[in-house]
């Protein structure tokens, strides 16, 4: 499949270097042609990658990848063009983090909103599904990095775009995939992530996930 990375820090590079080694064909996006990470990537990862602007991108993936900062995932997305997302499963995996006061950030949107609603809001044709935003880059790519059984959640309005979205996951090593419903799931999965903050100060490791567990039999 031809999948579009659209970010070029360490989350969209650990995922496209993950989905190239799955036998995809990935093109990383950025705001310029001739980004400098971007550039280094595809000469590391071989022949199946490539990169190029966000629209650019945007237009060569028949799935793409939202890995931009979240709070400015929106402009990166209008610049990769609403007719290059149209139709297509739009996975967003960005949270809408706000640094500006330092550590830890706040959220930019919450509670009655979330990134991922606003994105299906301003692109109604594409398939958003939200997905791995809750862990690190490094366990996205690799859940055996953390002992023992452990969940990644998913939402978004289309059914048919999750089950492939789950398919795509499973494909990482991934054993418990949770559906949570629609997109309005994204304010909760968002908002896991001042606790992640403060997990992350606990536990001395980014390499950490939680697990939900019902009732005893």
């Amino acid at each position: 499949m031809r999948i579009a990375v659209l970010g070029t820090g360490v989350v969209g590079q650990a995922l496209a270097t993950k989905l190239v080694e799955l036998g995809h064909e990935v093109r990383m996006g950025s705001r310029t042609a001739d980004n400098e990470q971007a550039s280094a990537w595809t000469a590391a990862a071989g022949s199946r990658a490539s990169h190029g602007t966000f629209a650019k991108a945007a237009a060569f993936g028949a799935l793409v990848f939202n890995c931009t900062a979240g709070a400015s995932s929106l402009a990166a997305l209008r610049s990769a063009g609403e007719k290059n997302l149209n139709g297509k499963i739009l996975v967003d995996v960005a949270n809408p983090l706000d640094f500006s006061e330092g550590m830890p950030p706040t959220l930019t949107v919450c509670n009655t909103d979330s990134l991922g609603e606003q994105i299906q809001r301003e692109f109604p044709a594409a398939q958003v599904v939200k997905a791995f935003n809750t862990v690190n880059y490094r366990v996205m790519v690799d859940p055996g990095l953390v002992g023992g059984a452990h969940d990644v959640f998913v939402c978004g309005d289309d059914e048919d775009a999750k089950v492939r979205v789950k398919e795509l996951i499973a494909r990482f090593g991934w054993e418990s995939i949770l559906d949570l419903g629609d997109i309005t799931a994204a304010r909760g999965t968002e908002m896991m992530l001042p606790l992640w903050i403060r997990l992350w100060g606990f536990m001395e490791t980014t390499d950490f996930n939680l697990k939900v567990v019902g009732p005893a039999d």
